[in-house]
């Protein structure tokens, strides 16, 4: 399938930009060009409020003031270094107000500053949070999913497989489930399009960097898990981008 014109455009606007590349940025400087580009979300929702969950900042979402909805927990992308409730709002206010569900957005501490394994100890720590105290917001523990981008993808599959919560489903979207890269879809997919195999490389840098994973761990890549772990995972949707490094981890 060939590039839609659309996107063709969108693709020579984003490589014309005076920024240099991810990978030649400080993690404070890509958060910084990020800003730059954030537009607040008027999606309309019932309710939206920051929370504690367990310790762990996170923003909760109420579609209407229903009691026992279900609960999706969504986890933001970002590589693990970028990416904020902020960044993430729109999506959570629409998943939020089209679902008809309550949605827990969490803010986890990322790298470098936290790196592997802090991130994913952040999600699971508001992520049992959740279950325990689900109905204090008016929601039903038994009807929880997980969510999650790119690097959310990565830690919403992680949380699915050792949160010991039973999801009701897991939902990633163009999920990072594989820290190794040697994919066809990075040979492919590697330049030239919004995410490349540099950043990617630029993004495990600073996740790996307290010398605590590695990128076989299946702690860090979870498609590496065991068959008996894969096997237990909920009704999983994947969705993925063709034209991405990350689309053969999907």
């Amino acid at each position: 399938m060939t590039l839609h014109l659309q996107t063709k455009v969108f693709l020579e606007i984003l490589n014309s930009r005076p920024e240099p590349p991810l990978e030649q940025m400080t993690p404070v400087e890509a958060r910084e060009m990020g800003l730059r580009y954030y537009i607040a979300s008027d999606y309309p929702i019932f309710s939206s409020r920051d929370i504690d969950a367990g310790g762990v900042p996170a923003r909760l979402y109420l579609p209407s003031a229903e009691k026992n909805l279900g609960l999706c927990i969504f986890i933001h992308g970002g590589g693990w270094v970028i990416g904020t409730l902020d960044g993430h709002d729109d999506v959570c206010r629409r998943l939020a107000a089209q679902s008809g569900q309550a949605v827990l957005s969490i803010d986890y501490r990322m790298a470098p500053e936290f790196p592997f394994p802090t991130p994913l100890e952040d999600c699971l720590t508001a992520v049992k949070w959740a279950r325990e105290n689900a109905a204090s917001f008016g929601c039903d523990a038994s009807r929880m999913v997980v969510c999650g981008d790119s690097a959310g993808g990565n830690l919403s599959t992680l949380v699915a497989q050792h949160s010991g919560v039973e999801f009701k489903m897991q939902l990633l979207v163009y999920p990072a489930t594989d820290a190794r890269c040697v994919t066809e879809s990075y040979r492919k997919n590697g330049e030239g399009f919004l995410l490349t195999a540099a950043a990617m490389a630029w993004f495990y840098g600073h996740y790996l960097s307290g010398g605590k994973g590695s990128v076989d761990d299946p702690l860090v890549s979870p498609l590496l898990a065991s068959d008996e772990i894969l096997a237990k995972m909920p009704p999983t949707l994947v969705i993925t981008a063709e034209y991405d490094p990350l689309c053969d981890e999907g």
